[in-house]
């Protein structure tokens, strides 16, 4: 599994850039809580068959709470999160972590959901419209002969029927899918009489080591563009 280290540290990158103006101790720590949250629902497998990489990593949830922000900010005559973002702090700071939710929204999906969609059975990613994991696994490329080639979403024609058969990467349900992970690491449905192996990774690939450097490189960087240039 992407381990919530390299979540992290994907989301320290995006934040440094998204966050612009915004950017202080607190906002970070506010995006880093909310991109590591979704990893709860690994504590709702023992009473909740296939809850990992469901719960709280599927893009109905984050795409119902954009629509409500944006209503709410955007749409309506006046804003009920930005009046009492205003009462308890001040308009300025109303405005500041308005922005802020719109941040830590967009990096939940991309430097969580999505980095978990391309790795091992991917994600419930219509849940709760609709329960099947979807992965993004295959190779976009141009080839001399075949021209551009995707593999990443199968079109199939029934010759006698006519009829059409998309598959993005669907998979399995929450009855047949389980994603190991520290709490779960292994299928409840295997009975066997090996010994529990809870492991917390890190980093697993050398790309993911890179990402969390890229991380905390990006951090740094940002610090240092801060401070003063005559110190």
């Amino acid at each position: 599994m992407v381990s919530t280290v390299v979540h992290a540290g994907f989301a320290l990158a995006l934040a440094v850039g998204l966050l612009g103006d915004y950017y202080d101790r607190r906002a970070l720590a506010v995006v880093l809580a909310v991109v590591v949250f979704p990893e709860v629902d690994s504590f709702l497998g023992p009473v909740m068959p296939g809850a990992h990489r469901t719960v709280g990593h599927n893009l109905v949830l984050p795409a119902a709470v954009a629509a409500l922000l944006y209503y709410d900010t955007r749409l309506r005559g006046r804003s009920t999160l930005r009046d009492r973002l205003a009462d308890r702090f001040s308009e300025r700071s109303a405005e500041r972590w308005i922005a802020v939710a719109w941040v830590g929204l967009f990096v939940h999906v991309f430097a969580h959901v999505a980095l978990d969609w391309v790795h091992l059975e991917g994600v419930n990613a219509l849940w709760p419209l609709r329960d099947r994991f979807y992965a993004l696994n295959g190779e976009a490329l141009l080839s001399s002969t075949d021209g551009f080639v995707q593999t990443f979403v199968d079109v199939r024609v029934d010759p006698e029927t006519g009829a059409r058969r998309v598959d993005a990467g669907g998979g399995g349900t929450t009855d047949t899918v389980h994603v190991n992970n520290p709490v779960e690491p292994r299928d409840p449905r295997e009975v066997t009489d090996e010994p529990v192996d809870r492991r917390f990774p890190v980093a697993s690939a050398g790309w993911r080591l890179y990402l969390i450097g890229l991380g905390l490189f990006t951090l740094v960087a940002r610090r240092l563009q801060s401070a003063d240039p005559r110190r």
